[in-house]
């Protein structure tokens, strides 16, 4: 199910306040412009996403062997967030409608911007579809429970358009460059991207596919620039009521991602300073990756849920791991049983895999149950306060492959290859 908002912090920080406050400098000064004063409209719109809470064990959170798709978040993200999205339209007349939308962060004691970008709709030649400009998320859809959007391609300075309509499908363009509002190097390898997106293809009865291209160009060291294509089918009333089936088939090649951004910007230009010490230079190679997925989801009166079986593999092209391929592999899923309209009971189960060219495999197992109060019966209601016990367990591949270091040890220090955690952690999006 695609979610609007995910992700970020508790408590507003004083940055977080000066950054409000530019904004709303901004909005009354094009409220003083003729293009925007024919209606300034009501107040601002607001929505946002914040998670955190108070945790017991070692590691808090975090107990994953790193694919895309490996880590099953219930008691299992060990971070606080909050992110606030403010947004405000104002009607030119003619049916004309042009709106400001800004996105602050702060996540885990780090403040950056999400979004800030200009959009506009109602266009003679196209009054559904709407132009932007700026930098925009474009979530099209992600598997809640491991916290990973299959197909996103915002996150970069970029204009395009989305909604319009082709009939038989809306479509939506966007072209990019590798910089962002929290990193001002759009320069990097003069990489650019272009994405176009398919959306609302009617397949068959409750059947609708979407289609994302991606084509990045620029001058790498390593590898080629890359293009990948994902296609999603989402099924309602899948076998039986009330349930929804989603498959994704995604491929993708040099500096392009699976999801449809960038993968790999920079090269070895930039060194990264360890907290020991020690320099790296970090390759940036391309990768030639594959991914097929299948996600369920399902609410039948108290009783829901979401599944998700999935296989990845990707192999390095270019730098010194060239040609090593990573095949990484995730069963699980959550369930949800309301024992009353405030009171839940959430089960988590997890069992994910990784196997690296050359070495042993890796394997990691989490089961979370947490008895949760809400403020509504089905699987997607929020706020929830949960209440939760996480046991994860995991071979000695992957203890030895996620020791850290002694400065930052990672849940398989020691050679350890067992934890138990407990909390209560909040989640709200609005």
């Amino acid at each position: 199910m695609n979610k609007v908002i995910k992700h970020k912090q508790i408590g507003v920080t004083r940055k977080l306040g000066t950054q409000i406050t530019v904004l709303a400098t901004m909005l009354m000064a094009l409220g003083s412009t003729s293009v925007v004063a024919a209606d300034m409209g009501g107040g601002l719109e607001l929505s946002g996403y914040t998670r955190g809470g108070v945790f017991t064990g070692t590691p808090r959170g975090g107990y994953t062997l790193g694919g895309d798709m490996q880590k099953f978040r219930l008691g299992n993200e060990g971070d606080n967030g909050f992110e606030l999205e403010i947004r405000k339209t104002f009607d030119a007349g003619n049916g004309m409608k042009w709106s400001l939308d800004y996105m602050p962060t702060v996540w885990n004691g780090t403040q950056y911007t999400q979004q800030a970008y200009a959009e506009m709709t109602g266009m003679e030649f196209a009054p559904e579809a709407k132009f932007w400009a700026g930098q925009r998320r474009l979530r099209i859809q992600d598997v809640h429970i491991v916290d990973h959007f299959f197909m996103d391609y915002g996150l970069n300075y970029g204009a395009g358009m989305t909604d319009y309509s082709l009939g038989f499908a809306k479509l939506g363009v966007g072209v990019f460059n590798g910089g962002s509002l929290d990193n001002h190097n759009s320069t990097q390898n003069n990489a650019r991207r272009v994405n176009v997106d398919l959306s609302e293809i009617k397949s068959n009865p409750g059947g609708v596919i979407r289609v994302l291209a991606t084509v990045v160009s620029g001058t790498f060291q390593f590898s080629t620039p890359g293009s990948s294509f994902s296609l999603s089918h989402n099924q309602s009333d899948f076998i039986v009521p009330g349930l929804t089936n989603t498959v994704f088939l995604q491929t993708a090649s040099g500096h392009a991602g699976l999801n449809g951004q960038f993968q790999g910007l920079g090269d070895a230009v930039a060194p990264i300073t360890l907290n020991n010490g020690v320099v790296l230079n970090v390759q940036q190679p391309g990768m030639k990756s594959n991914r097929i997925g299948d996600s369920i989801n399902w609410q039948s009166g108290a009783f829901g849920g979401q599944a998700l079986v999935a296989l990845q593999n990707g192999q390095v092209e270019g730098g010194v791991n060239n040609g090593i391929n990573t095949k990484d592999f995730t069963l699980g899923g959550r369930v949800s049983y309301a024992t009353s309209k405030n009171f839940k009971l959430l089960l988590e189960a997890g069992n994910t895999s990784r196997s690296i060219d050359g070495q042993a495999q890796q394997q990691l197992n989490k089961i979370t149950f947490a008895p949760t109060l809400a403020i509504g019966t089905d699987f997607w209601s929020r706020p929830e306060m949960r209440f939760y016990v996480t046991r994860a367990t995991w071979n000695n591949a992957a203890a030895a492959a996620n020791a850290g270091t002694v400065l930052n040890p990672g849940f398989g220090a020691n050679g350890r290859t067992s934890s138990t955690a407990a909390g209560v952690q909040v989640e709200v999006w609005w």
